[in-house]
């Protein structure tokens, strides 16, 4: 016990680490609260597993149940869950920095580190600014979701449910979380214009990533834009149109999608499933109606996510694009890898390799798990597990039916999901000695 608590005091406390450690501490805390009997409208606990898993969900931006949150959580339970959800897709540092500015204090050089770990910047430069600056975006942007939302559900629910109703949903959507509280997602809602692009949009918006709102706003105009954003816009772009068309020729007779709708509700829910593919929950067809084909279309977005330094998950397309152009660059025999007249360095071709690597190994060894202790086929196991990787949400309808060790090992994927697979090597590895000489270079043929 001793050695332990040495161990312990000897811990460094890198800017990965804590940050690991910080979600692992929120996600606790959500556990404990949603695990009392005030959290469940039938006043019984819903037993603590289940209470991990659900605060894992929140915090990590997911979106995974095991009960239907409308049905089962009372309004303190989902305020508790909206809470975990707003910090999840904050951040906890960035939440811990709001409070530091009202009460006042300075923002030491340590958690500057870990601020610019949990924006992915490159410098410390106008850290605490650029802070400033995400919280006030987040909650201008929500704030206009809730209107456009209110306009549609005050109507139908009321002025004090409507309220509630905006709120939840437009802060689930900007954090890419996909938590419901009308109890079947948006499936009523199919053909309802206004709240399919309402949701979607903020979605999008919240899968940016800070830094690309804020070059946006500082160069207007595209050719003017820094690499990092032409790349995340591009690359969005292409996802969401080529996911859209896919969606839309495979399901477009399938009587459990979107058979049944219209030209203009299957054109609106094909782009609804394309934007909620990269890494938010929220659907308005039945995705365990989907064909297979589709739902593998879907891992692979799912596996992509959102961008750099936003609320969404995945690997990430800026990752997923320097792998895409590396390739290209290897076919065409380029020495550098180029994109908007832009040279990628090696670092980042690296960095990108390793993340998608790890993603990969993870999904394909948690994935095998789940055959073994879970009654699934392959395929829902599989895009159940890429969904709680990329902090997705999406389910063919497993998740309620998971044992114990599936809640338990889901929850460990979600959490790698939403802290980052290669922060959390860099957070748990032990720290490598710097080499002083370099081997000789040797030869092995591939391909």
């Amino acid at each position: 016990m001793g050695t332990l608590i040495n161990r312990l005091k000897k811990l460094e406390l890198n800017p990965p680490r804590v940050l690991a450690l910080g979600f692992g501490s929120l996600i606790l805390i959500g556990a404990f609260l949603l695990n009392l009997p005030i959290a469940a409208k039938n006043g019984e606990s819903i037993g603590f597993i289940n209470a991990l898993f659900t605060s894992a969900s929140s915090v990590c931006v997911t979106g995974l149940v095991v009960v239907n949150t409308a049905q089962y959580w009372s309004l303190f339970g989902q305020i508790v869950i909206i809470c975990l959800i707003q910090m999840g897709g904050l951040g906890f540092m960035t939440m811990a920095t709001i409070v530091a500015l009202i009460l006042g204090k300075k923002i030491t050089l340590k958690e500057r580190l870990i601020i610019k770990e949990q924006l992915n910047q490159e410098t410390m430069s106008g850290l605490v600014k650029l802070t400033k600056y995400v919280i006030l975006s987040t909650f201008a942007i929500e704030g206009i979701g809730v209107l456009l939302l209110s306009t549609r559900f005050i109507p139908i629910y009321g002025l004090k449910k409507g309220i509630w109703f905006s709120v939840f949903h437009a802060i689930s959507a900007f954090c890419n979380a996909g938590f419901d509280i009308l109890g079947n997602s948006i499936t009523p809602f199919v053909g309802d214009f206004i709240i399919n692009m309402t949701i979607g949009m903020l979605i999008i918006v919240g899968g940016l990533g800070f830094y690309v709102y804020i070059d946006i706003s500082k160069n207007k105009r595209l050719r003017k834009l820094h690499l990092h954003s032409k790349l995340v816009l591009s690359i969005t772009t292409v996802l969401l149109v080529a996911g859209t068309l896919i969606i839309l020729v495979i399901e477009y007779n399938n009587p459990s999608t979107l058979g049944n709708l219209t030209i203009g509700e299957k054109m609106l829910a094909s782009f609804f499933q394309s934007v909620i593919s990269r890494t938010a929950g929220f659907n308005s067809v039945d995705i365990g109606g989907l064909y297979d084909t589709t739902a593998f279309v879907m891992i692979i977005l799912m596996f992509i996510g959102g961008s750099p330094g936003s609320t969404a998950g995945g690997i990430k397309t800026t990752t997923f694009g320097t792998i895409v152009l590396t390739t290209i660059g290897v076919i065409k025999g380029n020495k550098d890898v180029v994109a908007y007249k832009k040279r990628i360095s090696n670092d980042i071709i690296n960095r990108s390799l390793a993340i998608a690597t790890i993603g990969i190994t993870l999904i394909i060894i948690v994935s095998i798990v789940l055959t073994i202790t879970e009654k699934a086929t392959f395929l829902d196991v599989l895009f159940e597990t890429t969904s709680a990787f990329g902090t997705v949400g999406l389910t063919r309808g497993i998740t309620p039916n998971l044992t114990n060790i599936g809640k338990i090992i889901i929850t460990l994927t979600m959490y790698a999901g939403r802290v980052g697979p290669l922060t959390m090597v860099f957070a748990f590895a032990q720290k490598q000695k710097v080499s002083q000489y370099r081997f000789s270079e040797g030869n092995i043929m591939v391909g």
